[in-house]
């Protein structure tokens, strides 16, 4: 609000807060009040640099090669949004609908990754979010799944709290892992995370972490699972690295390292998995070995295509290429700016007119497959240069080859094959170039 106050009309605004000044390695940049650049710590970045915030207006609008076809192309893919029965469940529950699926198929990470299914998860879903807060649809400018809700707590100690959520994700993630069966808390915690500048899957996962530290000893801060109010406080430790806060501030990597549980840490280069058990959907656990960034889910958005059935999700054979035209796909849309909830929407096809109406580039699936590789690759480069090789492409040790309390495994063995198989194919397009 101080930075717009002294910034053009109709400006926006982008944020860091105390996380992100104390250069906490979970710190998330906050636009437009609730939206996070949340994995990462780019908070962190700002804070190195001494930016608090920056504000941005204009007028301007693009050029563009073919506006007839890129009409064509807009309306055809509203068409089918508009159409979709993904959009009607978007519009209705949003991302919190996730919650019944997950939990559903025992895929649902739960008491810090023991389990796969939380005892009453019903109090987390987008159906107790429906009767229980005052939610309205609070979705991106002109688009068509308004899947965004904007809630108000209606009862209980957080009466009255707004947030724009909770979405999926932070109810996995301070919910599930932490045994919170309270909505409500998941909504307060998720406003403290917002106002401290925290990435909340981070933070849940920290939180929980820490539980099973103090059980082990390895910490004085006293803290058990279902205990809001002690998270509250863990949380606001690490933003301003306070006491144990400050161990958890470097990363669940360092804070394992100095403890000595190593092997109890739940993340892949330094970055804790999203809300999707790799024991159950082995293609998120190929997803989380080779994104580039870690444990990182949206590289792929792979779980669509194993929650679906479009392939089991126990399957290994033939996984990898399916997971690599979905994680093109996705490269090609971040280039693009697009949402990765028009997957379904943007097919091979629809994504060449979109690029030919848009840049008068004429490219066919083959072409768009080795552009897409090459920004895959080069992010790989950049990796391999910091010093991190295939060798991290791989799952931690409490995730592999140690069965979930409803008995899933994933083991050393299919890993390993899924991911030969993946670089198989990327290495075989990288020699076409």
């Amino acid at each position: 609000d101080r930075i717009l106050a002294d910034s053009a009309e109709d400006a926006r605004s982008m944020v860091i807060g105390p996380a992100g000044e104390n250069r906490v390695l979970c710190a998330a940049i906050k636009s437009d009040k609730w939206r996070s650049l949340g994995r990462g710590g780019l908070g962190a970045v700002l804070g190195s640099k001494n930016v608090k915030g920056m504000s941005f207006a204009g007028k301007k609008r693009p050029e563009y090669a073919d506006p007839a076809l890129l009409k064509q192309v807009v309306s055809t893919i509203a068409k089918k949004g508009k159409e979709s029965k993904a959009t009607e469940v978007y519009r209705k529950f949003g991302t919190p609908n996730q919650v019944a699926v997950t939990n559903t198929q025992k895929c649902f990470p739960t008491r810090y990754w023991q389990s796969g299914q939380l005892e009453g998860w019903e109090n987390l879903s987008a159906e107790y979010m429906r009767e229980h807060f005052d939610v309205k649809r609070h979705g991106c400018p002109n688009c068509f799944l308004q899947c965004t809700k904007l809630s108000v707590v209606q009862e209980g100690r957080h009466e009255g709290l707004q947030i724009e959520g909770p979405e999926y994700e932070t109810i996995y993630a301070l919910g599930g892992l932490n045994c919170l069966d309270s909505l409500e808390e998941v909504a307060y915690l998720n406003d403290i995370c917002d106002r401290l500048g925290m990435d909340t899957m981070s933070a849940g996962n920290l939180s929980a972490f820490t539980v099973e530290a103090h059980s082990l000893g390895k910490t004085d801060f006293d803290i058990d699972y279902n205990q809001p109010d002690r998270m509250a406080e863990l949380f606001r430790m690490i933003a301003h690295r306070e006491g144990f806060g400050d161990t958890l501030a470097d990363g669940i990597k360092s804070a394992s390292e100095q403890l000595g549980l190593t092997d109890l840490a739940v993340h892949v280069k330094g970055l804790e998995p999203a809300g999707f058990d790799p024991r159950v959907l082995k293609g998120m656990g190929l997803s989380y070995a080779t994104s580039p960034r870690g444990a990182c889910h949206l590289r792929g958005t792979f779980y669509k295509a194993e929650l679906t059935g479009e392939i089991a999700p126990d399957a290994v054979e033939g996984k990898a290429r399916l997971h690599i035209d979905y994680e093109d796909r996705a490269a090609l849309f971040d280039s693009l700016v697009l949402c990765r909830f028009f997957r379904d929407f943007y097919g091979w096809d629809e994504l060449s007119d979109l690029i030919a109406g848009s840049t008068g580039l004429r490219l066919d699936k083959t072409q768009l497959e080795l552009l897409a590789n090459s920004i895959t690759e080069r992010t790989r480069s950049y990796n391999s240069r910091e010093g991190i090789g295939e060798q991290e492409d791989r799952l931690p040790p409490r995730l592999l080859d140690k069965p979930n309390e409803q008995g899933a495994v994933i083991t050393t063995a299919e890993i390993t094959k899924l991911v030969h198989d993946y670089n198989d194919i990327r290495n075989a397009r990288r020699a076409r170039v």
